[in-house]
C-alpha cells in the first residue's frame, strides 16, 4: 500500500480525498496556487506545498511543479481527483516515467477514451451500441455538413477532446450548421488545443444516464449501478440521483453488462464511467467514458455502501476489487445538489468573494462534502462549486423530501449562490414526478437560461 499520497487538485475533491486517506493510514501531501493558500484542503493535510500563481496553467495545470513537488515530498502516488490533470495522457505518462503511481488508468486508455470520436469507434468495434454518426473525426465546416445530412436533423456537434458542456453545439438544420460548427470548434481550440470534430444524431428528450464501473489490475470489472445526470443547464450537471427511477432491474442489468463489456474492451482499470444516452423507448447508446472519479460519485456511495475512493487506491496500488458483481446491492435512493458561487437569474454568472457565515445541515442521512467555511475567500480562478450536499432515504420520494429539508436549513452568507434554484427544482411537480429529461430545465426554468 502507498505510504504518501499527493493530491493534485483543489477544493472539495481534494478533501473527500484526504478523508479517505486519513482513514487508511496513508499520509497526504496537498498542492496549492497562490489563491489558494488558505483552501481547507491545505490545512487538513499532512503537509502543503505552493505551486505556483492563481492561474491554473501556472499551478494545478502544471505537471513539472506537481511532479517535483511529489519528488521533493517523497510521495509515491497522485491522485488526481476531477477536472484539472485527472484524464490527461501525458500527465499519467509522466507519472510512469518517474516511477509515481498514478491513481487512474494508464495514459494509454486515457488517450484513447478521452478522444471522444477514438471512443465511438472503439465501442463500435466492441459491439457497444452508440448514437448513430461519424465514425472518423471532421475538421473542416463544409465535410461535416455533408455528414450531418446524412445522418439527418438535428445533429450534436461535438469537440473529440471536449467535457464539461465545451465544445458542444445542437443544429437543427442546415441554415445554422456552419455557424454552430465554427463556434464550437472555436471553444475547442481555445479549450483543448484541438479542433477535431465529430457529428452524432441528437437524440430529443434523453435521460442522461452514467454506470459507475471499477476495475483492477487482474482484468476483475464490475458495475455500481447507474446515476441519473438528467437535470443540466448547458451540458453542465445540476442535480443527480442514483438510482434511476424509471430503469428497471432487467434494463439496469442489460445497461450495466453493457457497460463492463465497454471497460473489457479497453483493458480498463481504475474508477471510471460510462455514460449512455437513454431515449423515450428505453433505447440507450454510448455517448462517451469518463476515466476518472465523478464528481457525482457520492450518490453510487450512498446506495451501494462502497468507499470508492478508498476502492481506487486500492486498485491502484495492485489489490484485487474487494467486491464482485453480485455482491454490489443498489439499496434506497440519493440525491446530490450541487451547491455553486453563482446568480442564476443572472445566467448563471459566477460569485466568487468572501464568505461571511455558513450553516451545513445534518442528521440522518445528509451529508455535506465541501471545503468552505466562515470567512472564507472564494477565488474566481477555478470553477464555482462550493459544497456538494448529497442525503440518502428508503425511497425517492424519501429522498427529494430530506434534500428539500436540507436545503432548507443550509446557510451560505456573503456571496449568491444556487440554493434556491436547487429548491425550485425539487418544488416542481414534474421532477418529484419523475418527467425528467436533459431539456428540463430550458422548459420549466427558461427565464434561467436566456
Amino acid at each position: 500500500m502507498f505510504k504518501k499520497i499527493l493530491i493534485a487538485n483543489r477544493g472539495e475533491i481534494a478533501v473527500r480525498i484526504i478523508r479517505a486517506c486519513r482513514e487508511m493510514g496513508i499520509q497526504t501531501v496537498a498542492v496549492y496556487s497562490e489563491a489558494d493558500r488558505d483552501c481547507l484542503h491545505t490545512l487538513l493535510a499532512d503537509e502543503a506545498i505552493c505551486i505556483g500563481p492563481a492561474p491554473s496553467g501556472q499551478s494545478y495545470l502544471n505537471m513539472e511543479r506537481i511532479l517535483a513537488a511529489t519528488v521533493a515530498l517523497k510521495a509515491d502516488a497522485i491522485h488526481p481527483g476531477f477536472g484539472f490533470l485527472s484524464e490527461n495522457a501525458k500527465f499519467a505518462k509522466l507519472c510512469a516515467e518517474c516511477n509515481i503511481a498514478f491513481i487512474g488508468p494508464s495514459a494509454e486508455i486515457i488517450n484513447r477514451m478521452g478522444n471522444k470520436s477514438e471512443a465511438r469507434r472503439t465501442m463500435m468495434d466492441a459491439g457497444v451500441p452508440v448514437v448513430p454518426g461519424s465514425k472518423e473525426p471532421v475538421h473542416q465546416a463544409a465535410e461535416a455538413l455533408e455528414m450531418a445530412k446524412s445522418i439527418g436533423f438535428p445533429v450534436m456537434i461535438k469537440a473529440s477532446s471536449g467535457g464539461g458542456g465545451k465544445g458542444m453545439r445542437i443544429s437543427r438544420g442546415e441554415a445554422d450548421f456552419t455557424e454552430n460548427f465554427n463556434a464550437a470548434q472555436m471553444e475547442s481550440v481555445k479549450g483543448f488545443s484541438d479542433d477535431t470534430m465529430y457529428i452524432e444524431k441528437y437524440i430529443e428528450k434523453p435521460r442522461h444516464i452514467e454506470f459507475q464501473i471499477m476495475a483492477d489490475k487482474h482484468g476483475n470489472v464490475v458495475h455500481l449501478g447507474e446515476r441519473d445526470c438528467s437535470i443540466q443547464r448547458r451540458h453542465q450537471k445540476v442535480l443527480e440521483e442514483a438510482p434511476c427511477d424509471v430503469i428497471t432491474q432487467d434494463l439496469r442489468e442489460r445497461m450495466g453488462d453493457t457497460a463492463v463489456r465497454a471497460a473489457k474492451a479497453v483493458g480498463y482499470e481504475n474508477a471510471g464511467t460510462i455514460e449512455f444516452l437513454l431515449d423515450k423507448n428505453k433505447d440507450f447508446y454510448f455517448m462517451e467514458m469518463n476515466t476518472r472519479i465523478q464528481v457525482e460519485h457520492p450518490v453510487t456511495e450512498m446506495v451501494t455502501g462502497m468507499d470508492l475512493i478508498k476502492e481506487q487506491i486500492r486498485v491502484a496500488a495492485g489489490e484485487k476489487l474487494s467486491v464482485s458483481q453480485e455482491d454490489v446491492v443498489i439499496k434506497g435512493h440519493a440525491i446530490e445538489c450541487r451547491i455553486n458561487a453563482e446568480n442564476p437569474s443572472k445566467n448563471f454568472m459566477p460569485c466568487p468573494g468572501l464568505i461571511t457565515n455558513v450553516h451545513a445541515p445534518g442528521g440522518n442521512g445528509v451529508r455535506v462534502d465541501s471545503h468552505i467555511y466562515s470567512d472564507y475567500k472564494v477565488p474566481a480562478n477555478y470553477d464555482s462549486m462550493l459544497m456538494k450536499l448529497i442525503v440518502y432515504d428508503k425511497d425517492r420520494a424519501s429522498a427529494i423530501a430530506k434534500m428539500r429539508s436540507a436545503l432548507g436549513e443550509l446557510v451560505i452568507e456573503g456571496i449568491e449562490t444556487n440554493v434556491n434554484f436547487q429548491y425550485e427544482i425539487l418544488e416542481n411537480e414534474a421532477f418529484q414526478e419523475g418527467n425528467t429529461d436533459t431539456g428540463f430545465i430550458e422548459k420549466y426554468f427558461p427565464d434561467y437560461v436566456r
